[in-house]
């Protein structure tokens, strides 16, 4: 009976034979050190075809020329790790350069020749590096907020995957310096209601604080108004006694600026139609350039983008006489935007709304975008809200009264932000009530809140990374990995 020899054994033979500074084996694996990738050793002459390959001996030459001596790589069950695969996995991930770009042999031979390491597969990378700049990243966000107090803030969207994707972002609430900002978790939701958003935030926290919750570090849950987000807020508060919940600033005055363009249906029209004329139509655009040189295009608003519809409102009133004669200038039966948009810009009540809409409301777009600045006091952020309350007020006529209280009934209803006033007031000397606040907030968690975010902005901005990942190009990403690479992206500036 012929003797049997075991995998191992067979596989210690062929190191041997060929070289331990070539091969390496476990128990069940064979690699080739030199390619970085597993060796099918079935039969000896399966090796010695790939040593034979005309890429191992190119990768073998150039390990030979080297002047450092390479350090060793450490085989772990089915990879090998690599610091220089490790880095560069990282930035490719963070620069959101798709890792099958490494296939284009002119980029690798580039990489090669100003790095002088061995250019790994994408494969290789996928397979065995992006787990790890994941890890990295928690690590890093662990050690950066031990000890510290926490704000946390969790939206959710629907992709073009139609999943339901809910980002939660964590910020530390310091006293010197606004703190840094990061993206904990992101998930892929049955359904948006309180119940998953309650357990969202559980469990985003337990990859932040595993060894257990640390629920008096959580000081503050931003999300929007949305009912189901308020009754999740409620139910959060039972186990986060310190936590106030406030409802995102920016989204409520953007519902105000709703509530203007709903008073307003023609110049609603007026700003769809023309804004239809001059899409896709380079013609009309010359002629546009031509008999208005200087002014700048039409702006194409998007109604769930905050305060763009005013910012469109505020062009028409300063360049209308200019729009008024390009439009006059187009022929009615080119288009049926066209037929609209002359009707409208020859409506004399056009020009009187504009007017009226921009000395009343036009400040209101250039405070929601103050408010999407990052690392704001806190005593900046409640002025800004008290200032646009003022000037709101003091808009006459029957418009006015409803935006007036349509921007009483969004403040409120937001029994956060209230709290949050009460705070900004304390740290600026200001004598208060103090009845309103949390029985468990001591002095030195109100000191914490110096800095403290009254919006989500930086959850829609994680948003628009998500969207910008998940290109045409990249659909067929499982949402695993996904996660993975956008929490890498979105945090390779803070954890520096």
């Amino acid at each position: 009976m012929p003797k049997i020899i075991n995998c191992s054994a067979r596989l210690r033979n062929f190191v041997k034979e060929f070289g331990e500074d070539i091969f390496s084996c476990d128990n069940a694996v064979l690699f080739c050190k030199v390619c970085g990738v597993k060796v099918s050793a079935e039969k000896k002459y399966n090796i010695q075809q790939h040593i034979a390959r005309g890429k191992h001996i190119q990768q073998l030459n150039i390990r030979n020329q080297q002047e450092k001596p390479k350090s060793q790589l450490l085989v772990t069950g089915m990879s090998m790790k690599s610091s220089f695969n490790e880095e560069l996995c990282n930035v490719f991930l963070s620069a959101n350069i798709p890792l099958t770009k490494l296939n284009i042999p002119t980029f690798r031979d580039f990489l090669h020749k100003h790095t002088k390491q061995i250019i790994p597969n994408e494969s290789t990378l996928r397979k065995n590096y992006i787990d790890q700049c994941y890890t990295n990243t928690i690590i890093k966000i662990r050690d950066y907020v031990r000890n510290k107090n926490v704000w946390v803030s969790i939206d959710e969207t629907t992709d073009v995957e139609g999943r339901y994707v809910a980002n939660v972002i964590i910020g530390t609430l310091e006293v010197d310096n606004p703190g840094k900002i990061f993206l904990l978790n992101s998930e892929v939701l049955e359904k948006a209601n309180h119940s998953t958003i309650s357990k969202l935030f559980d469990r985003s926290l337990f990859i932040l604080w595993p060894e257990g919750i640390l629920h008096d570090n959580v000081l503050l849950f931003v999300s929007d108004a949305a009912p189901y987000m308020v009754k999740s807020g409620k139910s959060l508060q039972v186990l986060y006694s310190k936590m106030v919940h406030i409802t995102c600033l920016a989204h409520g005055l953007h519902r105000v600026a709703e509530q203007i363009r709903i008073n307003f249906p023609e110049i609603n029209s007026l700003i769809s139609n023309i804004k239809k004329v001059f899409l896709k139509a380079p013609y009309r655009i010359n002629l546009f350039k031509n008999l208005a040189p200087g002014i700048p295009l039409p702006p194409e608003p998007i109604i769930t983008r905050w305060g763009t519809w005013l910012n469109a409102v505020n062009y028409y009133c300063e360049h209308f006489l200019h729009i008024k004669n390009v439009i006059l200038q187009l022929d009615s039966d080119d288009a049926l935007a066209i037929k609209n948009a002359k009707k409208l810009v020859e409506n004399p009540e056009i020009e009187e709304n504009l007017i009226y809409i921009k000395s009343n409301f036009g400040f209101l777009a250039t405070e929601i975008t103050r408010l999407e600045t990052s690392g704001m006091l806190l005593s900046e952020s409640v002025c800004c809200i008290e200032k646009v309350k003022q000037q709101i007020k003091q808009a006459l006529g029957k418009t006015g009264e409803m935006v007036t209280k349509k921007l009483d009934d969004v403040l409120n209803k937001n029994s956060g932000f209230k709290i949050l006033t009460i705070i900004s007031n304390i740290l600026k000397g200001e004598k208060v009530l103090r009845e309103e606040l949390p029985e468990d907030l001591t002095c030195d968690d109100l000191i914490h809140y110096k800095f403290a975010p009254i919006t989500s902005v930086d959850v829609e901005r994680s948003f628009s990374k998500y969207k910008h990942i998940l290109s045409d190009r990249r659909r067929k990403f499982l949402f695993e990995n996904l996660k993975k690479v956008l929490i890498v992206q979105c945090n390779s500036d803070d954890i520096d």
